[in-house]
């Protein structure tokens, strides 16, 4: 008989100690609160365990924005979005289905006296200029630990001295949340993807304030400091731990989700950079791990033999669809 998925509460709630710092004029200690998740785990009449990942799922800013997208639309007027709301195809689908307006920035220059809402990546506010020109009425859905970066970044610029001092955001080029950060500074920063980016200039002469993306690697982001911190003859290097809690440890979550299981179903878009990042992460550690835009592309002939599945995600991701993954897989094993 088929057992349904029982949902548990864990108690995650911990401090986890970060530290990044290479000179000795700089040195970051912060604690990470992580709040309870739940996640969902069921064994069948023949004694395979699945198992969602529960460290998966949205990120409280991108919980916020659908949360806005969804009661806008119960108002039943017409709502755009400028650029896809999560970087997940299915979620988008979905409420697209509702009527939600996808649009970009070519066509949001056309709109006028109209609601467009502002994703949880955030706007340069060249954005917000143009809406008021147009009677366009922005409602605003971006992360707020998005907003409190491009903030500092903003103070941070009118305090500078641009003379002898220089803003670096480590971040990927063209992300929309970079561009929204490099619009706070007028464009006025350098964007370091990687240490790689770093190859072709050979010293950093004036003093540096230095933020990441919120989505960053932390991995790679101290990657880059140490490499900064080599190639610098300044007096001040500045370094703010920009990074969102709530993907700071995925990638050590991960490797131990995809080595608790036989198999790892992980679904994710491709065009989710985060999505992808884990992903990978996920298969160089088990290598029986497949990528999945929904429940429609498992594969169950991959299914024999295997005592465990887990089924995991990108920031992205969106529980349900997680769940409709793992109610599949739990389906058909239970028809066996």
């Amino acid at each position: 008989m088929k057992q349904p998925f029982i949902r548990t509460k864990q108690p995650l709630l911990k401090s986890i100690p970060i530290f990044i710092g290479f000179l000795s004029n700089f040195v970051i200690l912060k604690a990470a609160i992580l709040p309870t998740i739940p996640y969902f785990i069921t064994m069948n009449e023949h004694n395979i365990k699945i198992e969602i990942d529960n460290k998966a799922g949205f990120c409280q800013g991108v919980v916020n924005a659908i949360r806005i997208a969804e009661n806008e639309l119960k108002k039943g007027e017409k709502i755009y979005c400028l650029g896809d709301i999560v970087h997940n195809k299915t979620e988008v689908e979905r409420l697209q289905s509702l009527g939600l307006i996808t649009i970009n920035y070519e066509e949001f220059e056309t709109l006028s006296d109209c609601k467009v809402i502002v994703r949880a990546h955030g706007e340069p506010p060249s954005t917000f200029k143009t809406a008021k020109e147009r009677s366009i009425t922005i409602i605003d859905a971006t992360c707020s630990i998005v907003f409190k970066l491009q903030q500092e970044i903003k103070e941070s610029k009118s305090n500078l001295n641009a003379a002898d001092s220089e803003i670096i955001i480590v971040g990927k080029q063209g992300h929309p949340e970079v561009l929204g950060l490099l619009g706070q500074v007028e464009g006025k920063a350098m964007v370091i993807s990687s240490v790689k980016d770093l190859e072709t200039i050979e010293k950093f002469r004036k003093n540096l304030l230095i933020f990441s993306q919120t989505t960053m690697d932390k991995n790679v982001y101290a990657d880059v400091i140490r490499e900064i911190s080599l190639k610098a003859e300044c007096r001040k290097i500045g370094i703010t731990n920009s990074i969102c809690k709530h993907v700071l440890n995925r990638k050590d979550s991960i490797i131990s989700f995809a080595r608790n299981h036989d198999i790892v179903f992980f679904v994710s878009s491709s065009n989710s950079s985060n999505g992808m990042y884990l992903f990978n992460i996920c298969k160089k550690e088990n290598p029986n791990t497949f990528l999945l835009n929904s429940a429609e592309e498992i594969d169950f002939s991959l299914l024999p033999n295997i005592k465990s599945i887990g089924v995991s995600g990108a920031t992205s991701t969106p529980m349900w669809l997680m769940e409709q993954v793992a109610e599949r897989i739990d389906e058909f094993l239970s028809k066996r």
